[in-house]
């Protein structure tokens, strides 16, 4: 008789229970003890607090004279009702149980009570990485209760945002900008409307630390491509050792960069600054091989033409660098064509009475597609020149354009 008797007090005392018939109201308050982790792969964040319920139950009310409340550890806990409370969202969550569960149960003698529990939560944090590394992110964490709907039971922030506190959290690659809390409803078309509570926090990211891993590399290896142009055009092992070497360290880079981000169908920032980077090394490789046929091309001229001394040797020439050498060869550049006269009625100038031709003006004949090509040939050392300050300016061009755009 005895053990049923404890059995009724126990489920009388399990059970949610408001004599008025409304919906029960608990109080929330949390407190942030530390952010353990943020994984962009995963898209989820980790975090520790202190969570806290405020409810009252007249069942557990009892007299006192000093109006002194009781403290309970989690074996008390196990045979009273509480607020099934659990975190939306969450992919996996503990309560810290060393060196006993971190579970406190107090009592006050008007039947308040107070239920705070040390847990740790990975929840699901969308991130967008549009503007990574450059971005900010907006996780929150949401926490409703999973039994009872609005009708039973209402969940709200005890102190409205003053509910919300956090000790001093340092992140390795983040700064937290903000932490605040909110409220709203969640719809389930089986079960109705859940009261759901919210802790927003901003995270804006630390760039330093991509500086120097990405970004600082990124501008070295560009810059090294260049010193190709400074380098004569028939040292061939030299520039195509250098243009490779770059093309396969931006290469690394790049795949490092993307091993550590997770496989997303959008295009990163760190992605529009690692590919146009990469485009400028490859473009300086492509620049020599334009210089070397050119090159090559007019030798291959001026051999056609006997300018080549009989006593020179093409293949010891070629055996060192591939490319004949100035020193053996006559590479003057080709004079401008002057202008051959006509007879065609249609394209020789005519003067009448009454127009007299100023003095010293010339008439030049303009230069046919070939011509433009031949004299770009016999002038290829030109390119080295240009491209000494076309490929600069464009550079920093494109990184005004990206670093005003992004940070």
């Amino acid at each position: 008789m005895a053990y049923h008797r404890e059995m009724k007090t126990l489920l009388r005392l399990q059970g949610l229970q408001n004599p008025s018939g409304a919906a029960i109201p608990v109080g929330i308050d949390v407190q942030v003890e530390s952010i353990d982790g943020i994984s962009e792969v995963n898209m989820d964040f980790t975090i520790t607090l202190y969570l806290r319920h405020y409810w009252k139950d007249e069942r557990l009310s009892f007299p006192s004279r000093n109006n002194q409340s009781r403290t309970f550890d989690s074996r008390l806990v196990k045979k009273i009702w509480v607020p099934d409370v659990f975190f939306v969202h969450s992919k996996r969550s503990f309560i810290h149980d060393t060196t006993m569960e971190n579970i406190m149960l107090r009592v006050y003698p008007d039947g308040n009570i107070l239920y705070s529990v040390r847990v740790t939560v990975t929840a699901l944090c969308s991130m967008d990485f549009s503007s990574f590394p450059l971005d900010t992110q907006n996780c929150s964490l949401e926490l409703e209760s999973y039994a009872y709907n609005e009708n039973d039971l209402m969940l709200y922030w005890k102190n409205g945002n003053d509910s919300l506190r956090t000790d001093e959290i340092v992140l390795s690659q983040f700064f937290i900008e903000h932490f605040h809390a909110s409220n709203g409803l969640a719809f389930y078309s089986s079960t109705g409307w859940y009261n759901r509570l919210f802790i927003h926090f901003i995270l804006r990211r630390h760039i330093f630390f991509f500086m120097l891993q990405t970004y600082f590399p990124t501008m070295l290896m560009v810059v090294l491509s260049w010193v190709s142009f400074w380098i004569d055009r028939r040292a061939v092992p030299a520039r195509v050792s250098l243009g490779i070497t770059t093309v396969l360290t931006m290469s690394t880079i790049i795949t490092g960069v993307s091993s550590s981000m997770p496989q997303v169908s959008y295009v990163k920032a760190v992605d529009i600054y690692l590919w146009t980077s990469f485009l400028f090394v490859f473009l300086s490789v492509i620049e020599y091989a334009a210089v070397n046929y050119c090159t090559t091309l007019e030798e291959m001229r001026k051999m056609k033409r006997g300018k080549i001394p009989s006593t020179f040797n093409a293949s010891q020439a070629m055996a060192f660098d591939g490319c004949f050498h100035d020193n053996d060869i006559e590479l003057t550049p080709f004079s401008r064509m002057a202008p051959t006269p006509t007879s065609d009625p249609l394209t020789t100038p005519t003067l009448t009475p009454d127009i007299q031709p100023m003095e010293g003006t010339r008439l030049h004949r303009q230069r046919s597609v070939r011509e433009n090509v031949d004299l770009f040939v016999s002038n290829s050392y030109m390119i080295d020149s240009y491209s000494r300050l076309a490929f600069p300016l464009s550079y920093l061009l494109f990184n005004t354009v990206y670093w005003s755009m992004y940070s």
